[in-house]
């Protein structure tokens, strides 16, 4: 009896979804568990901003009680809070992110407009602040304790530590508008100027000169976090018997770091790019203020100043969606490149 309780129990593990299918659907629902929660979170987290939209929006222009109150019926600001709640979830159900209260545009146009100047930005900035840091961290861990390894580190965690506000407005000065007899060498404003000759050709090379300034000010916040990471990874496995086994083969030592040591560090690291591809689509809200970037950064900033309540809670939700989906693939990624997690 027992025997055949267990082969029962046998065939209907095996007739059931693989295990990897099982392991993509519960991080995809819990991925679209945590979106929905977020979208809610940013619904009630907005309410409480101070300020009254209709009074921000006709600050310029002298209106009565009754055009006020009409104003806030017309975008339903005089509903009850709960009111407001049903009608957003309905409309989200739906793919409607609701319509901007200072551009009288559909949200969701508005971000599709907006992703593509934040995802040549900082998606740019982290590609170079990936490179860089990987090959900084390699070099810093490989040198422990001299020269190279102090000055990699120091350096990194100098930037790391500086607002990127500030940074931002240092580059800014110096070599944007520029300092006493040096002039200006970059755009101070803006993803393109106004006076560029037609053709493809120099309206890439336009954007690629306004990209220079809010792209380098991004990475070198950013880099420090990859090389540390890469730095503390290839420490752990600078010890392990593989390494010496491949010295006692015949191998250089830069073979040993490039073919053996440095690929088994990368993995930790895998999580750590896939969340900052995910802030490829949530941007840098003070690089794109301080630059004026027309990107979705620059959008949120705007909303704020209203606040636009509608625009607010969109680019939350991508904001925050695009994290969220990242931080799945990293988990999903992970699982494939490494056994241990998958045989796990």
């Amino acid at each position: 009896m027992t025997d055949t309780r267990d082969e029962f129990e046998t065939s209907a593990a095996s007739t059931g979804p693989p295990p990897l299918l099982r392991f993509v659907a519960a991080k995809a629902g819990g991925g679209v568990v945590s979106l929905f929660l977020v979208a809610v979170l940013g619904f009630f987290l907005f309410r409480v901003l101070p300020g009254d939209p209709a009074r921000t929006m006709t600050r310029s222009t002298p209106v009565s009680a009754e055009q006020l109150a009409a104003l806030r019926h017309r975008f339903g600001l005089d509903q009850p809070l709960y009111l407001q709640f049903r009608d957003f979830v309905i409309d989200l159900l739906h793919g409607d992110l609701g319509t901007s209260y200072i551009y009288n545009r559909p949200v969701a146009e508005l971000i599709l407009e907006r992703v593509g100047p934040t995802v040549l930005l900082v998606g740019t900035a982290t590609v170079l602040a990936v490179l860089v840091g990987l090959w900084m961290g390699a070099r810093a861990a490989w040198h422990q304790g001299g020269p190279v390894d102090r000055w990699f580190t120091s350096v990194g965690l100098t930037l790391w530590s500086v607002p990127t506000f500030w940074l931002g407005l240092l580059a800014l000065m110096a070599f944007g508008v520029g300092v006493g007899p040096l002039p200006g060498l970059f755009p101070v404003a803006g993803m393109s100027s106004a006076n560029v000759p037609a053709g493809v050709v120099p309206h890439v090379l336009d954007v690629a000169h306004h990209l220079v300034l809010p792209c380098l000010t991004l990475v070198a916040v950013i880099y420090a976090q990859f090389m540390m990471v890469m730095r503390t990874s290839l420490l752990e496995e600078m010890g392990a018997e593989y390494l010496t086994t491949a010295r006692a083969k015949g191998l250089r030592e830069d073979l040993v770091r490039r073919r053996h040591a440095v690929p088994n560090a990368l993995l930790p690291t895998v999580t750590l790019i896939f969340l900052h591809l995910g802030l490829v689509v949530a941007g840098a809200i003070t690089v794109e203020t301080v630059f004026s970037w027309p990107g979705l950064g620059l959008l949120t900033y705007e909303a704020l100043r209203v606040p636009d309540l509608p625009l607010l809670q969109g680019t939350f939700i991508v904001l925050a969606g695009s994290v969220i989906v990242m931080n799945v693939l990293a988990e999903l990624v992970y699982r494939l490149l490494d056994p241990r997690v998958r045989d796990s």
